[in-house]
């Protein structure tokens, strides 16, 4: 057979189509109203559903859409305190949105992520083989079903309430001299994690999640509100007196952080290297071993002869037994051909040049002194010596920008024109005189039309989704706008790795320029065209036989387009405008199919729809961010002592002990998986009485740091179960001991000779007693057993990678 040949650029799905103005995303407006007319008017589970649509033409993001009808609608005095709410979506705003609304009934669902998924031959559809291998012919055996067999979606429900009741324990504030309140502090504890970075802000230059950033900041925030006796927020507005407080504390860390940081990638590098050499060693010495069992092979009588996958196999598995007594690769017999010798740590490892690379590529070393100066000169070339006062105006900028960023989690978008201008965020240090700093923002700003917005946030080579006649301003050399469409820019890896970690020095769009361009050309425009460039309404729908469906039919009788206001008794408390659609359709018409082929025209629909807005409320008025009053507040879902007893954090996946309790419905503790408070579990652990180590265990003291996982050393004196073993010589030091004034090495890649994987070992390691920390022992469980016997490492999530 003939593959088929490659597809053309113009065959490619261009992602960029899925932004507001463009004609797939018409097209998908009108087949989303079909899909509600179709779902209302035949599925029995939708009779009583009001549906609101809010599509492309309607502006702002579709989550902070949602989230400013909640608002809205609890402001209402018919607004139920009870509601409960689902919302769909992957992006992980949308928990921190969903804390926003202080409405405990709130629940995210997102499909479950699972990588490196079979795909189907493009030719044939079935997934045995890829499409170079395909013979162009259907198989006797392939059945459709049993090939999607397991490709189903699978969902993940993100329980908030659960979160809250974790927050709740986390955020305890000892010692306060004013009243605490739980719901100011989830409200501060949003605000303190746009510091680790959001859609609108980069993160802190001394802030990662994966370095702990939000334990940092917690801990510096408990501090700053006994100090100050007061909250960083309240309903959407900034306090910057106490916000400065906090960012004078982190400044005192800085230099610290960034040291700590080099240090951790250079010990991470050093571990990889080792662990490449380790493997390299592995694969030689396997070959070494089938080199010596196929000589042997070569005399054996034909009668005696068995597979050589079978020879192979022998000689891999005894390479493996044999490699914890090995320091390098293994001398062969003399009957063997022995491989040249080479000493791979001074081979020119590729990973080791990339890393020299990329230190050689940073020219501002933040773990050196001066990085301060080398920062600002490098990343907005400035002087900080020539222009001190740069910094703080760079740090004033980011002020405003957290503060637009709360308010529009807790009262909507404030200024539609509002950007941060550079690509960088300051340092903590650099938030000084925040008294200062101007946070007041343009009134009465409005959003882009859908196709100006096209022209703002498109590259060139996305040009076909925009009106032809302004396609050229986009690509002619001689465009007025032509500097807002780069073919070649820069790529700053700023410390990371991969282009696509590294920030893009795109140009800003220069706003009043472009739309003064744009605006020549408006007539050029097809009526199309202009009808996909303006600001659409919400769209309400309900079967004709919903309560409310009268009130709707009357408004199409009035002679004028005037809206009416929906009366909160027929919708289940909802409230709001509406008015007529005259495009829409009406009950007894016929809704044609969107796609012709593919669906069926819905004949005689029983819907009825209509223009919809949601409740307007005074211009000053502040959507509180407090609980409703009557609200029930859902029974306790975890243990009081949850957080200490499973020795949680919300440094790295914050949202993880919460899912996976979500998800078990245990109703209380879950396993030890993340890092754990070090000091707590030493003191656990010394007030053990019957340990095997005995009782001078106890002036030995054990630091674990933040990683109990990292090389310890202790003593023990009596009651050790470990005789002298030669076979615990390895070269990976995970344990040291003084055992009868032998040194002995353990570590934790154990052999299959390993007597670690004994009975003794396994009833006397205080480590398998459930007590031993608190009695919330991660080690006691069965997981750590059958990592012992299966020669692997402990792998403590957020411990030893």
């Amino acid at each position: 057979g003939k593959l088929p040949e490659p597809k053309s650029a113009s065959e490619h799905f261009d992602s960029n189509c899925i932004t507001p103005g463009t004609p797939f995303m018409a097209r998908l407006t009108i087949a989303l109203q079909y899909y509600v007319y179709n779902k209302l008017n035949s599925d029995p589970g939708w009779k009583n559903i009001q549906v609101i649509l809010s599509d492309a033409n309607a502006p702002g993001e579709g989550e902070h859409k949602i989230m400013d009808y909640i608002r809205r609608q609890r402001a209402s005095p018919t607004h139920d305190p009870n509601t409960k709410h689902c919302l769909c979506g992957a992006d992980a705003d949308l928990i921190m949105l969903g804390l926003a609304t202080h409405e405990p009934y709130f629940t995210i669902i997102r499909e479950e992520f699972k990588p490196n998924q079979p795909r189907p031959c493009e030719i044939c559809g079935q997934m045995d083989h890829v499409m170079t291998e395909c013979a162009g012919l259907p198989s006797a055996e392939f059945n459709i079903a049993a090939n999607n067999k397991g490709s189903e979606t699978e969902f993940i429900f993100i329980h908030l309430n659960t979160l809250r009741e974790y927050l709740q324990q986390e955020l305890v504030i000892p010692n306060l001299h004013f009243q605490y309140d739980f719901e100011r502090a989830v409200d501060d504890w949003v605000f303190m994690c746009f510091f680790v970075g959001n859609d609108f802000l980069p993160h802190l230059p001394s802030l990662e999640i994966r370095e702990k950033a939000i334990d940092r900041l917690i801990t510096i925030y408990k501090s700053s509100v006994s100090k100050t006796n007061g909250w960083l927020t309240d309903s959407g507005k900034v306090n910057i007196s106490r916000v400065q407080l906090i960012m004078k504390d982190l400044a005192l860390l800085e230099d610290e952080i960034f040291k700590n940081r080099r240090e951790n990638e250079v010990s991470f590098r050093r571990r990889n290297r080792e662990n490449r050499n380790r493997t390299k060693r592995q694969k030689l010495n396997e070959n070494a071993m089938f080199n010596q069992h196929s000589t042997d092979f070569v005399n054996l009588s034909s009668g005696e002869r068995f597979s050589r996958d079978s020879f192979k196999n022998n000689a891999i598995m005894e390479s493996k037994n044999n490699l914890n007594k090995q320091v390098g690769p293994q001398v062969p017999a003399s009957n063997t051909r022995a491989p040249a010798k080479r000493k791979f740590d001074d081979d020119i490892d590729p990973e080791d040049k990339k890393n020299e690379e990329l230190d050689k590529r940073d020219e501002v070393k933040l773990w050196e002194d001066g990085y301060r100066s080398r920062y600002y000169q490098s990343k907005f070339g400035v002087s900080v010596d020539e222009n001190p006062d740069f910094c703080v105006n760079v740090a004033h900028q980011y002020l405003r920008g957290l503060c637009w960023v709360l308010a529009y989690y807790y009262q909507g978008c404030v200024s539609w024109t509002w950007y941060y201008p550079y690509h960088y965020a300051p340092f903590a240090v650099d938030f000084v005189n925040l008294s200062e700093a101007d946070v007041t923002f343009e009134k009465k700003t409005k959003p882009f039309n859908p196709l100006e917005q096209l022209m703002g946030v498109f590259p060139a080579d996305s040009k076909s989704h925009v009106p032809p006649v302004w396609q050229d301003l986009m690509t002619d050399s001689e465009s007025p706008v032509i500097d807002l469409y780069p073919t070649n820019f820069k790529i700053d890896l700023n410390g990371k790795r991969y282009d696509w970690m590294g920030v893009a020095l795109l140009p800003f769009v220069d706003e009043v320029r472009l739309l003064q361009v744009l605006k020549e050309r408006y007539s050029m425009l097809t009526e199309d065209e202009k009808e996909r460039n303006v600001i659409g309404p919400d769209r309400y729908f309900v079967r004709s036989d919903h309560p409310v469906a009268d009130l709707i039919k009357v408004i199409y009788e009035l002679e004028d387009n005037s809206d009416s206001v929906i009366d909160p008794s027929l919708t289940n408390g909802v409230v709001g405008r509406i008015w007529k659609d005259l495009k829409s359709y009406q009950p007894g018409s016929t809704v044609n199919s969107p796609i012709t082929g593919s669906c069926e025209d819905i004949p005689a629909v029983q819907v009825i729809s209509c223009f919809y807005k949601d409740p307007q409320y005074q211009k000053d008025f502040v959507f509180l961010a407090r609980l409703l009053e009557k609200v029930i507040i859902p029974e306790p879902t975890i243990g009081p002592n949850a957080i200490k007893q499973e020795r949680k954090t919300f440094d790295t996946k914050p949202m993880d002990r919460m899912m996976r309790h979500s998800l078990n419905n245990s109703g209380g503790q879950q396993p030890q998986r993340n890092s754990y408070d070090g000091t707590s579990s030493y003191e656990s652990y010394k007030t053990r009485k019957n340990n095997n180590y005995g009782s001078n265990y106890a002036s030995n003291r054990r630091s674990f740091n933040d990683n109990p996982n990292e090389i310890e050393s202790y003593t023990t004196t009596n009651n050790n179960p470990f005789p002298r073993n030669n076979n615990f010589q390895e070269r990976n030091q995970f344990y040291r001991r003084d055992n009868m004034g032998q040194s002995n090495n353990y570590r934790g890649n154990y052999g299959s000779n390993n007597s670690l994987n004994n009975q003794q070992y396994m009833s006397s390691n205080p480590f398998q007693q459930p007590n031993a920390f608190g009695g919330n022992n991660p080690y006691a469980t069965n997981q750590y057993n059958q990592a012992h016997q299966q020669g692997r490492r402990y792998n403590n999530n957020g411990g030893r990678r």
